[in-house]
């Protein structure tokens, strides 16, 4: 091997650790190694950049601002009517509103479908006495599996497609990619509604429907004791019995800076104690009105009783509210919650936190969030909206904020329509196409202006423009002939199927462990090399790394949706391979044969 291959070869190593090690995001992860290919010569710096104007990342995020119209627009609402009409049977319920999910990922963006259907699932779980457990995750499934049917429902096929045209001369169109996808995303939905949903565990599956929008087990919850409040002087065995009908637990004492046990639950409360409390949402709000108490939050209280403000319980104008922080789009992931002030500046109070189903049993203010915690957040509706967005965080309740009425729903899914029309056709190129969409949705505020680049998943975008030139350096210098040489070496004698059943399976397996899209722009010039290797058609062999790079069932932290969904699901990390092995072991049995029909080798 050459010295930039050897080069090239240990930078995609490190790659690999530094994804599966998370320590950093993976965008600056691979903005980092593009820097060092870059230092070390092996990529240009005339190429360093040309990843962040190729059609694939312009596509991407013209899909997502799309995806944002169509929401904003309530062009997709319509059809979540129906999902009440089928709560009686949990397979009828996973199948409507996993065929919904997969309809809508066709369409748009999968992440975009699966955070419109969310709150759709969690609602109509209550509805039907219900755990979320059991319809979330086959929710998420179905929108992942609804990606792999058309060009624009997720972007690994998006890559592959522009691959195809940068080497090959022309792209993967539109729906070339049905005649496969169709067929597996049918037969998947089939596995989810009928048969996989059962592998959850029964742990998740028990939990009895909440009264509120999901059950996270309790909250864990601070509440201050005022200078008005009827909590002075009683002890916390007297406050339990008077407010035994809240169904609130009593965990804990702060007073000061320190936490009180034994003897305290014999004693008088104080003014500026702060009551550590274990309930669910209309629980909390019981707890504090019966004994007048104030919510403590995330805020600081000082000793001084002068510098308390004016105290209030949970007015009814006001409501609680839970959202989920997804991954790499909030800014939350990272910071602790004292940093927030969403008192001071919002007149907003985060009241609980639940991760992985579980409440938070710490100081609220200590608490460092993670991608997939909900948060319990309480103030005046439309401003706990905007906070929510503003926070980079998705609600779990439906918003109720449509732009316009039905004519701009008709009208965005019009214009939309049009410009796959104008693309299938010829008549203009795909990114072309969606990006003027999008542009013409900005102009109609379908989108406002302020919220274009909120809608763009960045660190996806800036993922792909990073690793694109990685990928044409890695094909330029040679090291993926030499990567296909060695497993044509180690695997010969065997038919090139076995070979496409490897290159897909070993998709599958980074895309478990990685990013989607990072997989494919790895995979994709390896797939067309050990195709030429062989002397075989290369399509299949894209078409393998395509969908395996759209099948991360294994873990939560394979795709965005199955973190999003594990919060609200309870999930732990290690439910997801029970269903999504032998989904995964499916895929693999069906595509493999679909693949050669459609594409013969």
């Amino acid at each position: 091997m050459t010295s930039d291959q050897i080069i090239l070869l240990s930078l995609l190593g490190s790659v690999f650790v530094l994804f599966i090690w998370e320590r950093w995001r993976y965008d600056v992860v691979a903005v980092g190694i593009l820097m060092l290919a870059v230092t070390a010569g092996v990529v240009s710096s005339s190429d360093a950049f040309l990843g962040f104007g190729h059609p694939a990342t312009i596509t991407v995020a013209a899909v997502l601002i799309i995806s944002r119209a169509l929401s904003n627009t309530g062009a997709v609402d319509f059809v979540t009517s129906y999902v009440k009409l089928a709560l009686h049977s949990p397979s009828l319920h996973i199948a409507v509103l996993s065929g919904l999910g997969a309809i809508l990922s066709t369409m748009m963006n999968n992440v975009g479908a699966l955070a419109l259907l969310m709150p759709v699932a969690i609602q109509t779980s209550i509805e039907a006495k219900r755990s979320p457990a059991v319809v979330l995750m086959p929710l998420a499934f179905g929108t992942i599996l609804g990606g792999m049917v058309t060009l624009i429902g997720t972007p690994p096929n998006i890559i592959v497609a522009s691959y195809r045209q940068n080497i090959g001369g022309s792209a993967f169109t539109m729906f070339d990619f049905s005649p496969v996808g169709a067929i597996v995303a049918f037969l998947g939905l089939l596995f989810v509604t009928l048969v996989g949903w059962h592998f959850i565990p029964a742990a998740r599956r028990n939990q009895s429907a909440p009264q509120e929008l999901f059950k996270i087990e309790d909250y864990i919850t601070e509440v201050v004791v005022t200078a008005e409040s009827k909590a002075i002087g009683k002890s916390l065995t007297e406050i339990e019995k008077i407010t035994e009908d809240s169904e609130a637990l009593v965990v804990g004492l702060v007073r000061g800076d320190q936490s009180i046990r034994g003897a305290v639950w014999r004693e008088g409360l104080q003014e500026g104690d702060i009551i550590v409390i274990e309930a669910g949402p209309q629980g909390i709000k019981k707890f504090v009105e019966t004994m007048k108490l104030e919510l403590a939050g995330t805020q600081a209280h000082d000793d001084d009783s002068s510098d308390v403000e004016p105290k209030r319980v949970i007015p009814k104008d006001q409501i609680l509210m839970e959202a989920v922080i997804p991954p790499n789009r909030s800014w939350l992931v990272g910071r602790l919650a004292e940093t927030l002030q969403l008192r001071s500046r919002f007149g907003i109070m985060l009241l609980a936190v639940s991760r992985q189903g579980k409440p938070y049993r710490g100081r609220l203010k200590s608490f460092r969030f993670r991608a997939g915690d909900v948060l319990l957040l309480q103030g005046e509706k439309e401003q706990v909206v905007e906070v929510i967005s503003a926070l980079g965080c998705l609600p779990l309740a439906e918003r109720g904020l449509k732009i316009g009425g039905k004519s701009q729903a008709w009208l965005a899914a019009g214009i939309f329509g049009l410009a796959i029309m104008s693309a299938t056709f010829g008549l203009l190129a795909l990114p072309i196409a969606l990006l003027l969409a999008a542009v013409i949705m900005v102009m109609m505020n379908m989108v406002p202006p302020r919220d274009i680049y909120e809608s763009v998943d960045w660190p996806v975008i800036v993922l792909i423009g990073a690793m694109i030139p990685i990928g044409n350096a890695l094909e330029m210098s040679g090291a993926t002939t030499v990567i296909a040489e060695s497993l044509v070496n180690m695997t010969e004698g065997f038919p090139p199927v076995t070979i496409l059943v490897l290159i897909m399976v070993l998709t599958m397996t980074l895309s478990d462990i990685m990013n989607n899209a990072a997989t494919a722009v790895v995979m994709a010039p390896l797939a067309w090399a050990l195709a030429q290797e062989l002397g075989v058609n290369p399509d299949p062999f894209l078409m393998a790394v395509a969908i395996g790079a759209s099948c991360a069932f294994l873990t939560p932290i394979g795709h965005q949706n199955n973190l999003l969904v594990m919060g609200p699901g309870g999930y732990r990390f290690g439910d997801y391979w029970r269903m999504g092995l032998p989904l995964e072991i499916l895929i693999v049995v069906v595509s493999i044969p679909t693949l050669m029909w459609a594409w013969p080798l």
